[in-house]
């Protein structure tokens, strides 16, 4: 059976994602200066606020849940037989490089990215 792994990232709109970052970096210890990323025992995971201005998710939602899966295409799948509407896209994958993705929402519409990494 699929299952999520751990969390992939963390994804939120900032008026200023470099100040943010700073604040983050000063009071959270998460030390990169644009993009934190930090090892847990689980994988990797991404801490990055987007500008305020981004269309990666909804305009009308301030944050976006990244979780990481160890078998996407299973996933997807499952939460599809569920009734579960899954939005895929090959503009989401490019290359391959950065791994797969598919979108779903929770029931009170946050938008939650599954993300199987590459390898």
């Amino acid at each position: 059976m699929a299952r999520v792994t751990g969390i992939g990232g963390i994804f939120f709109r900032a008026a200023d994602p470099l100040a943010l970052n700073g604040w983050y970096r000063t009071h959270l210890g998460i030390t990169q200066p644009d993009v934190a990323v930090w090892q847990q025992e689980a994988g990797p995971t991404v801490f990055s606020p987007f500008s305020a201005s981004t269309d990666y998710f909804a305009p009308d939602k301030q944050w976006m849940l990244n979780l990481r899966v160890d078998d996407l295409v299973a996933l997807v799948a499952q939460l599809r037989a569920a009734g579960i509407a899954v939005e895929t896209r090959p503009d989401w994958d490019g290359d391959g490089s950065y791994g797969t993705f598919a979108r779903i929402h929770d029931p009170e519409g946050t938008p939650i990215e599954l993300w199987q990494p590459p390898g």
